[in-house]
């Protein structure tokens, strides 16, 4: 008798190869996932190296090593340089933003190495009057979060004899609901552009008759005269908000280094990190103004 044709045949050899195609597949996907996840984690670590070398750049220029690198560390290198911060100019916003209270420097005197007061340079400002911006774009001025503002100026009445030290102060209000109690001047009233920032308030202020009443008048025209203007800002506890200081100079003189900048550049394998650090110079805090301001002797 005649069989007819199984047309089964070759289905089990199919079969296998289908399910071998299926597990080689996963096996695969498997391999490349965890390929992919090895990479992610050694960038991260390298990212983590690399930065942690530039933190490590920081600090060695902040203990006094400048321009520190290439230096390596394990599987890292850092690279740490320090220039000057706001040197040469007539004009700056200050590096971080204010908070009720809180205050910020603008030297009108250099610093030496050692972070010694000197004009021995020349390199002094000279100026008749001060500008100051400050509050966020859009900052309400009758809420009773508006940022005030006061600016002290302590200057010699006898130009690089620091026995003669004064203070003079200006207090500034855009809140004008505020002004019948706290007795604060008024702003100047429309906003202040600089660059792509706009401030909501500004106020110009002359260092003599009108202004600060800085006396004698020939103090801020003299080198070693103005030695800083500390800035703070009053009834803004809810956020921080940005100040812009412009000064007039007289006798081609300019502001001082504010500070330094301390940048740093952290590499590991293919990941690099940049750090930066604006370092201002050494300042009493303003508890100790009042002393300045002592006509007489101090006894305990």
């Amino acid at each position: 008798m005649k069989k007819l044709p199984n047309s089964s045949s070759g289905q089990a050899l199919l079969l296998v190869l289908l399910s071998m195609s299926v597990v080689l597949t996963v096996v695969l996907s498997i391999l490349a996932r965890s390929t992919l996840d090895i990479g992610v984690s050694s960038r991260s670590e390298e990212s983590v190296r690399a930065f942690s070398a530039a933190e490590a750049g920081i600090e060695q220029a902040l203990v006094g090593v400048l321009n520190a690198g290439p230096v390596d560390i394990g599987n890292a290198t850092f690279n740490a340089s320090v220039t000057s911060y706001s040197s040469g100019v007539s004009e700056f916003i200050l590096p971080s933003s204010l908070y009720s209270g809180e205050s910020a420097t603008v030297w009108f005197v250099s610093h030496d190495a050692n972070g010694n007061l000197t004009c021995g340079d020349g390199a002094c400002f000279r100026g008749n009057r001060i500008k100051v911006c400050w509050g966020k774009e859009g900052t309400s001025s009758s809420s009773n979060f508006t940022p005030a503002i006061e600016i002290s100026i302590v200057y010699l009445t006898t130009a690089g004899n620091y026995t003669t030290a004064r203070i003079a102060r200006a207090v500034v209000d855009p809140n004008d609901s505020r002004n019948d109690t706290n007795k604060f001047s008024d702003d100047d009233g429309g906003t202040c552009t600089v660059g792509d920032q706009l401030f909501a308030f500004n106020k110009t202020i002359d260092f003599g008759n009108g202004g600060f009443e800085i006396s004698p008048a020939s103090v801020y025209t003299q080198v070693n005269g103005l030695q800083l203007a500390r800035i703070s800002l009053l009834y803004n506890t809810d956020m921080g908000h940005s100040v812009y200081v412009k000064v007039f100079p007289v006798g081609g003189s300019s502001l001082p280094a504010q500070g330094v900048v301390i940048e740093s550049s952290g590499v590991s394998g293919s990941s690099t990190r940049k750090v930066e650090v604006v370092r201002g110079f050494k300042e009493l805090p303003g508890i100790f103004e009042p002393v300045v301001i002592s006509y007489g002797g101090i006894t305990k």
